[in-house]
């Protein structure tokens, strides 16, 4: 059985499997499966751009996540993710993070996190919201930390989870150049190569220790190879977490069914130690899958 969060602290209880399911794709071959699942489908999210159905009634829960799309993607990556979310009882929002042809999220790292708290100012003002919980995908995950370390978030974020994010930087992102035609135009890939100054930036700071970090990450993917998305907590550091999931694509991290039952975990778990904190009763432990 699985838990829904609601307005006062309630818990309900409902089967673990929310729809919509992760996409399924005709039969295709091995070859054809390992590009989609780390690339992404160019039909349901390069083609639609940052094309959405809007909902506002993500500030009507109890536990709002904002979710980072990452470097040549678009926020539609997100629908499956958003759609599980909203049934499991979150309130959940995507931005715009604009971009090369005003879609694909390639401006800078730190840009972007300056946009990212400038759009969450405004959204918190508007809407009553006081903190939120952040999830990023690759480039994403790296801008939420961005944001938080140096922009202000950490009076903002109650948890930040990062799937396929390169912690450490990767040099696929030079293979990627050719593809992501801004990188010849800009120096925004190499905000992700090893020891760039914003790597080494985010390093140095130490992360705000009252709000969870959490890296998810699969050997599987192609694009952020794991050990780069590891983090390294120093001595002390308590809420830094890793966690590995098997057989899982950099773009597949966002639609697979067990890394939702992940985000959802670390999700409740965050919500229960605010809740804690505030000196208020806790949300039920989850029920196993």
């Amino acid at each position: 059985m699985g838990t829904s969060l609601h307005p006062g602290g309630a818990v309900s209880y409902h089967p673990p499997s929310p729809p919509p399911q992760s996409p399924v794709p005709a039969p295709t071959t091995s070859a054809y499966r390992l590009l989609r699942d780390n690339l992404g489908s160019i039909r349901r999210v390069y083609l639609r751009g940052n094309r959405i159905v809007r909902r506002g009634d993500f500030a009507q829960h109890e536990e709002t996540v904002l979710l980072l799309h990452g470097s040549f993607q678009t926020r539609n990556v997100w629908e499956v993710m958003e759609d599980r979310l909203r049934y499991d009882g979150f309130g959940a929002l995507s931005f715009d993070l604009g971009g090369l042809l005003r879609s694909f999220g390639t401006r800078s790292t730190q840009d972007l996190a300056a946009l990212v708290a400038e759009k969450i100012e405004r959204v918190c003002a508007r809407y009553d919201l006081e903190r939120i919980h952040v999830l990023g995908h690759s480039k994403g995950g790296l801008v939420a930390r961005a944001w938080i370390q140096h922009h202000g978030g950490h009076e903002r974020a109650k948890s930040l989870i990062t799937l396929g994010t390169p912690h450490h930087g990767t040099p696929t992102v030079l293979l990627g150049m050719p593809v992501e035609v801004w990188g010849l135009l800009t120096r925004t890939p190499f905000d992700r190569l090893p020891d760039s100054p914003l790597l080494r930036r985010l390093a140095d700071d130490e992360f705000p220790p009252g709000i969870p970090l959490v890296s998810v990450y699969s050997r599987a993917d192609l694009l952020c190879p794991w050990p780069t998305s590891v983090l390294r907590p120093r001595p002390g550091e308590t809420s830094l977490k890793n966690v590995a999931v098997k057989g899982v694509g950099h773009t597949a991290l966002t639609t697979d069914p067990g890394v939702y039952r992940v985000v959802r975990e670390e999700l409740l778990a965050a919500a229960r130690l605010w809740k804690e904190r505030a000196g208020g009763q806790a949300p039920a432990d989850d029920a196993a899958p």
